[in-house]
């Protein structure tokens, strides 16, 4: 089922992987960050539904594609994120363990946070959010939809 016109145009997708390991620790995370995307864009009085997907549903619906996305894990655990990490600009790197990669002039709205194990990609997310990245991608998406 595709999904309607509307969410098409005002949704807001966070992708994890379908193994076991991503939805243990990557989909919690992934709802975390739904929250925390929820709050700011409740402080500014904008109307987004945000979902969280698994990396098949997304890659096998190609209307899914055109949305703003974050992938969360790394492309052992993410098929979204192992065909984006070569193709997404990366905005930060520690210490070659975590990377949160975005377009900063915010042509692509897709972003990619992940790190080399789990407590990894938690670091990367908390730095996502608390480093001005994920504001800065809001902005690209609301400036979008406008």
């Amino acid at each position: 089922m595709l999904p309607d016109r509307e969410f098409l145009e005002q949704g807001l997708l966070i992708v994890t992987g379908s193994t076991l390991g991503a939805e243990r620790r990557d989909r919690p995370l992934a709802y975390g960050l739904k929250g925390r995307i929820e709050e700011r864009l409740e402080g500014m009085a904008c109307r987004r539904e945000v979902v969280v997907i698994g990396d098949l549903w997304y890659l096998n619906c190609e209307p899914l594609h055109q949305m703003p996305m974050i992938s969360v894990g790394g492309p052992a655990v993410n098929a979204v994120t192992g065909q984006l990490f070569k193709r997404v600009p990366t905005a930060l790197v520690v210490d070659n363990a975590l990377l949160v990669q975005m377009d900063l002039t915010l042509e692509d709205l897709r972003v990619v946070v992940w790190g080399g194990n789990s407590a990894s990609t938690v670091d990367a997310v908390d730095i996502f959010v608390n480093r001005g990245y994920l504001g800065r991608f809001l902005e690209g998406v609301l400036a979008r939809s406008l």
